[in-house]
């Protein structure tokens, strides 16, 4: 039987690159570092589900399809006005359909990572 959802697992030809723009860029913490950025856990807390980055390099594609990812910050707008001045490319955040705010941004692969507010 399931017990617990663990992680999410996403490979990248460059996984220190990843983790920097991760961790540096977006400000996730490092849980569980690797010196050779080969299954670095980044997350909030350690018992709950981490991203897990891994050298596609040596261990392949670790999915299909590219991921999605969706967090929470506590001020678009001011999380716009800092990660821009980070050097992240990305557009100022709009309304959406659902009438909320939203952040959408693309990771170092092209993954999609969507910001909202709350």
């Amino acid at each position: 039987m399931i017990i617990k959802y663990q992680c999410v697992n996403i490979s990248s030809k460059d996984p220190k690159a990843l983790v920097e723009f991760y961790h540096l860029q977006l400000g996730i913490p490092v849980i569980e570092p690797d010196e050779h950025y080969d299954g670095v856990s980044l997350g909030f807390l350690k018992e709950a589900p981490v991203i897990v980055i891994w050298d596609e390099n040596k261990w392949g594609k670790s999915s299909e399809g590219k991921v999605n990812f969706v967090f929470s910050c506590d001020n678009l707008d001011r999380t716009y006005a800092e990660l821009s001045g980070k050097g992240v490319q990305l557009e100022p955040p709009v309304t959406a359909v659902w009438g909320g705010k939203e952040l959408p941004l693309l990771d170092l692969d092209g993954n999609k990572i969507l910001l909202l507010e709350g």
